[in-house]
């Protein structure tokens, strides 16, 4: 699928034309993977267009350069600006965000932090990512051969573009063995995430998920998801899940402001079935939650 373009992209400070969007060959994070990112959503609503969590994830982006020592230059509150004014200046009602920082052209070698950084948002129209048919009826999922990174070799909590290698090998490897979509496991062979979702599993009406400490991205869509569980009033439970807990599970859906939420219909050819109550529970209101149709998560929702 080719990528859409528009017509302007945000690069440190200023808005340029979408084809003069461009770096060095030699720019550091090319090389090193020395760069963080997000991925957010703007939906049109009722009031109009709205950007979900968009503070929450200009603060994740930001602490994500803070492992990685790489100076921002810009406060959340700025890179919330400039996100809304890539949006109004491609006249977009709804669309992806991606805001990108990462170290630049001026200095080679391991060591990033002589490299200059430069911090971009750029911002396209972009479907549910693993289609509406998933959407609607569910993917099939397959457990990886590539392990999630190790706590202490990549740090996962930090969403940083070399995070993402052994995420694109096991998206790979999921579609040559005909599945929609990988799980990884970690090191000790727990349930991680997909490549680029959190997993739940619900099993005699509790709701699970891994905890961060088991190697996940702290996902936003998570964070949501579980407040919207416990406001209905569903258990959840973040424990540790092996590979069988998917297999003898009554239900499993993924997330991510990519994805949104989407239910899994079978896991290593072990079948789930299509979605269940608690999954069309959770998929509805977060997609209502979304457009700005449900009050109590109005405050998620940041005006363009």
């Amino acid at each position: 699928m080719a990528q859409p373009t528009v017509d302007k992209i945000w690069m440190d400070g200023a808005l340029v034309d979408w084809a003069d969007a461009t770096v060095h060959v030699l720019t550091h994070a090319l090389h090193y993977g020395s760069g963080v990112f997000e991925g957010i959503r703007c939906y049109q609503t009722a009031d109009g267009p709205a950007v979900f969590r968009l503070t929450d994830h200009m603060t994740r982006l930001a602490r994500s350069a803070k492992i990685l020592r790489m100076e921002l230059g810009y406060s959340a509150d700025e890179l919330g600006d400039a996100t809304r004014d890539v949006i109004r200046a491609n006249g977009l009602t709804e669309c992806y965000i991606r805001p990108l920082a990462f170290h630049g052209y001026g200095a080679m070698g391991l060591n990033p932090l002589p490299a200059p950084v430069s911090v971009t948002i750029a911002v396209w129209p972009w479907d549910t990512y693993l289609g509406e048919e998933g959407m609607k009826h569910g993917v099939t999922m397959g457990i990886s051969s590539w392990r999630q990174r190790g706590i202490n070799a990549m740090p996962p909590v930090a969403k940083a573009t070399g995070n993402y290698t052994n995420s694109s090998l096991a998206k790979i490897e999921a579609l040559d063995h005909g599945y929609d979509e990988a799980i990884m496991l970690n090191e000790a062979g727990h349930v991680c995430e997909g490549t680029g979702e959190n997993i739940f599993v619900v099993r005699d009406g509790v709701l699970m998920t891994p905890p961060v400490s088991d190697g996940i991205l702290d996902g936003i869509t998570r964070d949501s998801i579980i407040r919207m569980a416990d406001d209905f009033g569903i258990i959840v439970r973040e424990r540790s899940l092996v590979r069988t807990d998917l297999y003898l599970a009554d239900e499993v859906f993924v997330c991510g402001t990519a994805a949104e939420a989407v239910p899994v219909r079978a896991v290593d050819g072990r079948e789930i079935g299509e979605p269940g109550p608690v999954t069309t529970l959770m998929q509805q209101t977060y997609l209502k939650a979304v457009h700005g149709e449900v009050p109590a998560y109005e405050e998620w929702l940041e005006r363009v």
